[in-house]
């Protein structure tokens, strides 16, 4: 059977309350600007809000004046959404636990993930949000997906239970040494 091939993420549709908080969280706190809105039509009583997360793809949400702001733990079973994670730059990464701090939002701290970093919090509904920097630059011409593949294979070939910084760099390398062109018979350690 052939497959419907996937060329990458779309939107994402998130129900939300009341039309500002949306937009004091989206834009507000995330950074991602508001770029149009109308209603929901499926449902028109409803606002759909359009956010840009930076990369020229949607998160959008319906929007309900009558929907209460309520803060609260969403459901973790099979088919429920665990997290969004939103990428940022290092630079940025390292300064939101001071931003998320001035605003009081509770958050996880700066977690080691190997190949990147993370920091996890809520938004005002209770959606888990979070914060993912990756620590490397993909060669030109890959994507970070690609050097994650290497390094996966690079990690069980060592035995190791994660993706850490070396399978990464490995990784990069043999890329590159596979991508590029060298009329040197030395391109390879020797000794």
């Amino acid at each position: 059977m052939r497959k419907i091939q996937s060329q990458g993420l779309h939107h994402v549709t998130l129900n939300g309350a009341d039309r500002q908080t949306s937009i004091d969280f989206w834009e507000g706190l995330l950074g991602m600007p508001f770029i149009f809105e109308q209603p929901n039509l499926d449902s028109p009583q409803e606002a759909h809000l359009y956010f840009d997360p930076g990369d020229g793809r949607l998160i959008t949400v319906f929007c309900d004046e009558s929907r209460p702001k309520k803060m609260q733990r969403l459901a973790q079973d099979p088919g429920h959404v665990h997290h969004l994670a939103f990428s940022i730059s290092q630079v940025s990464f390292w300064q939101a636990v001071d931003r998320l701090d001035e605003r009081k939002i509770k958050h996880s701290g700066p977690k080691d993930r190997g190949f990147m970093d993370s920091i996890y919090f809520r938004d005002p509904l209770g959606l888990l949000i979070e914060l993912a920097s990756y620590r490397f630059d993909p060669p030109n011409g890959s994507t970070h997906s690609e050097v994650l593949t290497v390094a996966h294979i690079l990690r069980v070939k060592a035995g190791a239970a994660a993706i850490e910084g070396c399978h990464v760099a490995d990784a990069i390398e043999k890329m590159t040494h596979e991508s590029a062109q060298s009329i040197s018979d030395k391109s390879l350690p020797q000794n």
